[in-house]
């Protein structure tokens, strides 16, 4: 990468930075992109709404290939001195997509500048966070007939600039689920009288390991509470709704919807028993994402001819990526690229992308354009 376009990457990363937005509010994270890539391209752009791509059209096209950047934002505060902080209460980049941005945007200036014997599309997507940004860009990949796509996400624990990738699921499914209890309250002191959900949902909760230990399942599958919520702080009331949010993760997409299934059986009975009337809402839905192996070999390949450290991974991230969308509709893969084996976690108020990353990614991204 020239260093005037890294120079470029990095003034633009720190201004998306100091600006976040949280999932499909990303007007403005959108319209900064879009006003780098006219000024400092010939792309064309072609504006979605809630999302766009930029397009780079070849002489004659031998095919084309595809890069996906993610915009979003996640709901926590800046929380370290950075001169560039966010200007936004409770809002922060802590997940690296103002350096994915950054990134697609320095290899939209290189792939201008030195060109391609394909056609190469570069799209930002927003709310990855939420799994939904995805959905909504689907038709790019039918509309321009995409044969391969491709991103990356940074991760850390392993060594700074190391290329991390893995063949089949790399990324587990997930999705939310809430139960909704609907009973009748009556005074504490008659409790006799009304239907406590309090006792159905303490059931499920106790029930819930069996479902996941005495199943056939063939992959790891597991389940997180993140909510319980029965009556308020009025101890003369016995309370008659309640809530219940789980999130549900697994290695193999319908092992996930199985287990959904046997949650949602669960909480039927237990609501049949107590006369309880119950009904459920699913957030926040995230397929397994599954590189495609041609596609993994190929980004394999890359990082050994720009002589990168290499690193497989030995099973899939617990963490969910709404890529595995794309991935449903042509080949592609995602990879990793390292920030450092001790450097903070993402989602934690520590982190920070690290700049010096674009080198590497923009060299892997240009690599996969060009071969």
């Amino acid at each position: 990468m020239q260093a005037k376009t890294k120079e470029l990457a990095i003034r633009l990363r720190r201004e998306l930075h100091r600006y976040p937005e949280l999932a499909f509010q990303e007007g403005q994270t959108k319209q900064r992109i879009i006003e780098f890539i006219k000024r400092h391209t010939k792309l064309a752009v072609v504006d979605k709404g809630e999302w766009f791509y930029a397009v780079y059209r070849a002489p004659s096209a031998k095919g084309n290939i595809a890069f996906r950047a993610d915009m979003d934002a996640v709901p926590l505060p800046e929380g370290i001195a950075l001169p560039y902080g966010s200007a936004v209460s409770g809002v922060s980049h802590k997940c690296g997509h103002d350096g994915h941005s950054a990134a697609l945007a320095a290899l939209a200036l290189e792939i201008d500048r030195e060109g391609a014997d394909k056609d190469v599309f570069f799209l930002w997507q927003p709310a990855e966070e939420i799994g939904a940004g995805a959905l909504c860009c689907l038709p790019f990949l039918a509309e321009h007939a995409i044969e391969e796509i491709y991103a990356y996400h940074n991760i850390s624990g392993l060594p700074k600039g190391a290329v991390c990738v893995k063949d089949g699921t790399t990324h587990f499914a997930s999705q939310g689920l809430s139960i909704y209890f609907e009973g009748k309250p009556s005074h504490a002191s008659q409790p006799e009288l009304g239907v406590n959900p309090a006792y159905a949902i303490a059931n499920i909760i106790r029930a819930l390991p069996a479902l996941v230990t005495g199943g056939s399942y063939t992959g790891e599958v597991l389940f997180t509470i993140v909510h319980v919520e029965v009556g308020t702080e009025a101890f003369g009331v016995s309370p008659g709704s309640g809530v219940l949010r789980l999130t549900i993760r697994a290695e193999h997409e319908a092992q996930m919807h199985s287990l959904a299934r046997s949650i949602t059986n669960l909480a039927e009975a237990e609501a049949a028993s107590a006369g309880l009337k119950v009904h459920f809402e699913q957030q926040d839905c995230f397929p397994a994402v599954v590189n495609h192996a041609e596609c993994a070999a190929k980004v394999r390949h890359a990082a050994q001819d720009l002589g990168l450290l290499l690193v497989e991974m030995d099973k899939a991230i617990r963490g969910s990526e709404d890529f595995g969308v794309f991935l449903k509709h042509t080949r592609g893969a995602i990879f990793y690229v390292g920030n450092g084996e001790d450097y903070p976690a993402l989602h934690t108020q520590e982190y920070d992308y690290p700049d010096e990353m674009l080198d590497t990614v923009v060299a892997m991204f240009k690599w996969l354009a060009v071969h």
